[in-house]
């Protein structure tokens, strides 16, 4: 019998939106835990290791958990959240006429009611092209809200979208979270992750 609980260990608006399109019902449990990179760790390693730390923090019987983390590389290099407006422009002006990885870790985690566990885990991965950017329009793009709680400090699903010349691979994940992933990795534990939806699952026939 799959567990009863649906959870989210995310405040992201954008993770939120993006299950919410598929009309589940869910929890939202952002978990609190530490995001730094470590020394020496790719991309790749950092963002499964976050979203594994996610789900356990968030962990609870009788639950499925969805945990996720997200990084712009850009030659290697992690790019994080900006912390002020002159270094979103620094990272922008980086991006700007390039090529960059938007790598997103995902951990499925569902406990059963005895507390037993079984994961599912994997990572995504898209290919992004920015067009060149102007000096002015990085300033304009800087002086709106967009820009300051994102990695890469872009949204594509907002204003940043502007800059994206190419896309290759998952567009939900570069808004946050790989849908498709998701769903596989549902899949891989044996469970649906449409019968969470208020419903169930919907009819094949219909």
């Amino acid at each position: 019998m799959a567990p009863q609980r649906l959870v989210l260990a995310s405040a992201s608006p954008r993770r939120i939106e993006l299950l919410s399109r598929l009309d589940l019902d869910f929890d939202v449990e952002p978990a609190d835990i530490d995001e730094s990179a470590r020394a020496g760790e790719s991309a790749p390693d950092y963002v499964s290791r976050v979203a594994a730390d996610k789900a356990e923090a968030s962990r609870r019987p009788a639950t499925i958990t969805i945990a996720a983390d997200t990084a712009v590389v850009l030659d290697g290099e992690i790019l994080g959240k900006p912390s002020n407006t002159r270094h979103a422009a620094e990272m922008l002006t980086e991006l700007s006429g390039r090529r960059h990885e938007v790598i997103t870790g995902v951990v499925v985690l569902a406990t059963d009611a005895d507390g037993a566990v079984r994961i599912a885990s994997g990572t995504e991965t898209t290919e992004v092209d920015f067009a060149g950017i102007s000096a002015d329009r990085i300033r304009w793009y800087c002086s709106l809200a967009e820009p300051h709680d994102k990695a890469g400090s872009y949204a594509l699903q907002g204003a940043g979208s502007l800059f994206a010349d190419r896309i290759a691979g998952s567009v939900t994940n570069v808004i946050g979270l790989p849908i498709q992933l998701v769903d596989r990795l549902f899949r891989r534990l044996d469970l649906d992750l449409l019968s969470f939806r208020p419903g169930g699952v919907p009819d094949r026939a219909s």
